[in-house]
């Protein structure tokens, strides 16, 4: 009998064994399966995220000029900044003029202007093209200069029936006129020649040139090589970049628009964080030693923000580029900017 028993209580215990153990393996399947659910849910989650965030184009186009000083540009390449944040290839159009900048916008070849003058994009505007100014680049009216060999030139007057040389239609140009028009004179009171800024200190260099506007590593050049600074642009000029777009490209792209904003936000702060960095990819980038950069970085103004101040001084040189007939019609500035 009580073996009997002995062998109830056995079969019983295996009985309960087993029912156990299918218990824990029904429990491990369910628990699986909401692993697998759940996982299921991030990787939609992560796809929803990703498709909210595609930008969009394929690719963006911007230009890319490094002179005088342009150092945001250095950097935002050497970091590879605006391909970071669009998630797109970006390529880079190295077009220094500024007609050849605003034309590129124009024909769509280019979609952002990293780093236009003032004047190119108010004689782009005052020729009906579609160009409107996000934000601004820089301000820095000491970087650019007249330099002469001649020391006794000091005043306006002094410049009277001189050779000059510099770019038609830039800050250099709205300087020599703001700086003779203290005198009461104007452009038909000297001998002024349209040059490049290397063939301008290159004429200087030879003695075919009495006074050469420059600006960036060139003017930090010719101070080195100890010739006299007639003036530079403070007091006299506002010297604005600003970056730019079409209304057209704005409105069909706030993504993009909104990340290239972001980008600018992180130049900014690599800029302040990693200073002797910047200032050594800069010179690498310019040819120059690194005590250049710092001396001439000190000239500049990088903010991105567009202030009263700034369209003041976008009035100012339209007003000039009126005046001396460089634009048809009188033009309000405020049609620039992003309505």
């Amino acid at each position: 009998m009580k073996k009997l028993i002995a062998l109830g209580l056995a079969a019983c215990m295996t009985f309960s064994l087993a029912g156990c153990s299918g218990s824990t393996g029904k429990e491990t399947a369910v628990a699986s399966a909401a692993e697998t659910a759940a996982e299921a849910s991030t990787v939609a989650e992560t796809s929803a995220e990703a498709a909210d965030t595609e930008t969009s184009i394929d690719k963006l186009t911007v230009t890319y000029v490094t002179s005088p000083l342009n150092v945001p540009t250095i950097i935002e390449k050497d970091q590879g900044i605006f391909e970071k944040e669009l998630g797109v290839p970006v390529e880079y159009a190295e077009l220094t003029s500024g007609a050849d900048q605003t034309q590129a916008l124009a024909s769509g070849d280019v979609q952002v202007l990293y780093a236009v003058g003032a004047t190119s994009v108010i004689l782009s505007a005052a020729n009906g093209a579609d160009i409107k100014v996000l934000n601004m680049y820089s301000r820095s009216p000491k970087a650019f200069c007249m330099y002469s060999k001649d020391e006794t030139l000091t005043t306006p007057e002094s410049l009277k029936g001189k050779t000059i040389a510099g770019p038609t239609g830039t800050n250099l140009h709205e300087l020599l006129v703001s700086y003779l028009a203290q005198a009461g004179m104007t452009l038909d009171d000297v001998n002024y020649v349209n040059m490049t800024i290397p063939d301008a200190k290159a004429g200087l260099d030879g003695g075919s040139v009495d006074v050469a506007l420059l600006a960036g590593a060139t003017a930090y050049n010719a101070e080195q090589q100890g010739y006299h600074l007639v003036a530079d642009g403070e007091g006299l000029i506002s010297a604005l970049i600003a970056v730019a777009t079409t209304q057209k490209f704005y409105n069909e792209h706030p993504d993009v628009i909104e990340k290239l904003a972001a980008a600018q936000d992180e130049i900014a702060s690599y800029m302040a964080d990693s200073q002797d960095k910047t200032m050594e990819t800069v010179a690498a980038a310019l040819d120059l030693d690194v005590d250049a950069v710092k001396e001439m970085y000190g000239f500049y103004d990088f903010s991105t923000e567009i202030t009263d101040a700034d369209k003041e001084g976008f009035q100012k040189t339209a007003d000039f580029m009126y005046e001396s007939g460089m634009i048809e019609n009188e033009l309000d500035v405020n049609t620039l900017f992003i309505q």
